[in-house]
């Protein structure tokens, strides 16, 4: 269904560091820089058909988080979103809601961690129990 999810960056570089650590534990290479044609620059991450790319806004005006939105990203194991969060944690991220760990939903159990990248965007890592 989905081709792609962008997002904005407002420092592009401390944006792609974090993306680097917490993309690179689940398997993605460092992002690759194309720059857009009006100048921005752009870092894309490709993993297993999927891209997710940070950008600085081409209308130049700063990079805003969406309210109530969350970008989910599966992951292999509990362990892996540990190591996960604490990439995110350690390269300028910030932890919210709820520590890393399992919830149960009446039948549904599953793993979740929660991250806000250096532009507040908010970031999940789940994996369905």
């Amino acid at each position: 269904m989905f081709s792609h999810i962008m997002v904005g960056a407002n420092d592009i570089e401390k944006s792609k560091l974090f993306y680097d650590k917490v993309l690179g534990v689940l398997g993605a290479d460092e992002g690759r820089l194309f720059p857009n044609l009006t100048g921005q620059k752009r870092y894309f991450y490709f993993l297993e058909g999927m891209t997710f790319c940070i950008s600085e806004p081409i209308n130049n005006k700063p990079a805003t988080s969406a309210n109530g939105s969350t970008i989910g990203f599966n992951i292999k194991n509990e362990a892996a979103g540990d190591e996960w969060h604490k990439a995110g944690v350690e390269n300028g991220g910030e932890s919210i809601e709820d520590p890393p760990g399992i919830r149960q939903y009446d039948e549904i159990k599953i793993y979740l961690a929660y991250l806000r990248d250096p532009s507040g965007n908010k970031l999940c890592a789940i994996k369905r129990l």
